[in-house]
């Protein structure tokens, strides 16, 4: 066990590393430049000799590995950097935006979950074949619709339509209601479609026909034997798709208008500011490793069968 601990965080260190080197050198040769773009402006009255100081402070100058190497020093001692256009650190920005962000996150996570498993218990549970088909399409349907196009879709059915909850100086937890479910239906899609499924090819086991003969009822087999079986491989796609409720939550926080790291993305892709730019993906990729890592270490857990095979390979 101790082996594999230390190979998975080893895994999760490099795709933390290859990230990073991508996300740097990617920012590198995008058009403009974020000095430029505020202290070139004719009302800050700066002279050349000014801005060349001001590009000597920040290093752009610098040849590219130079700052490639001085980023990840800084990356490495919690130093993210200084915000060119706020002028104060990225991890002062971050302090005030992140929060928001992952509440948003988590609670959109949490919310799939219980519509992930709502919609595979109804179809697994109901007698009437009809209902059943209806229910497994859902998640074609949810996964089909844009975050954006869906959260506008909900804001004019439940706040325009309905007067259910108010997006006008809205309360703080009914402003989360409608972006909780924006991103909760997009990413419940694939976990049910997922959980279905592996019901099913449960469900057509041998000791699932051995228990239904012993007498026990469909729904009770279906909640003691077949459930921890089918969510199981669930368990690697919730993972993966809780890295993507971070862009998720960046386009719908702009839909509406909430303050987290998706304004200040926005921001800093019109300003070219590297800096706090370098800082989000990364502490997206750090999000989307962390989960996949806790998964991988909770599969010994729940399945002992994998916990013989990783004894077996220390």
């Amino acid at each position: 066990m101790p082996s594999y601990l230390l190979g998975r965080l080893g895994q999760a260190l490099a795709v933390l590393a290859l990230t990073f080197t991508a996300a740097f050198l990617l920012l590198q040769v995008l058009p403009g430049d974020a000095i430029m773009i505020k202290f070139m402006a004719p009302e800050m009255g700066l002279t050349p000799d000014q801005i060349a100081d001001i590009r000597a402070a920040y290093g752009a100058d610098l040849p590219l590995w130079e700052r490639y190497l001085s980023t990840v020093g800084q990356f490495i001692t919690g130093n993210f950097g200084y915000s060119i256009q706020a002028g104060v650190p990225v991890s002062q920005l971050l302090a005030t935006n992140l929060p928001s962000t992952l509440l948003l996150a988590s609670l959109g996570f949490v919310a799939a979950l219980i519509l992930t498993i709502i919609l595979a218990a109804a179809s697994n549970m109901t007698g009437m074949g009809w209902l059943r088909a209806g229910l497994q399409s859902l998640p074609s349907l949810f996964i089909s619709v844009p975050v954006f196009w869906l959260g506008i879709m909900l804001i004019q059915l439940f706040s325009f339509q309905l007067g259910l909850v108010s997006v006008i100086s809205p309360g703080p937890v009914e402003k989360l209601v409608l972006p909780v479910m924006t991103l909760a239906i997009p990413i419940s899609a694939p976990l049910a479609q997922i959980l279905m499924r592996n019901i099913d090819q449960v469900l057509a086991q041998p000791f699932v026909a051995v228990a239904r003969a012993k007498g026990a009822s469909r729904n009770w087999v279906l909640w003691r034997h077949v459930a921890r079986n089918a969510i199981l491989p669930t368990l690697t796609i919730a993972g993966v798709l809780f890295g993507e409720l971070l862009t998720g939550a960046v386009v719908t926080e702009a839909v509406f208008g909430l303050s987290g790291l998706g304004g200040l993305t926005y921001q800093a892709v019109g300003n070219h500011d590297t800096a706090v730019l370098q800082a989000i993906v990364v502490i997206s990729a750090l999000a989307f490793v962390v989960i996949n890592l806790i998964v991988d270490l909770l599969f010994p857990i729940l399945d002992p069968r994998l916990g013989i095979k990783v004894g077996a390979t220390t």
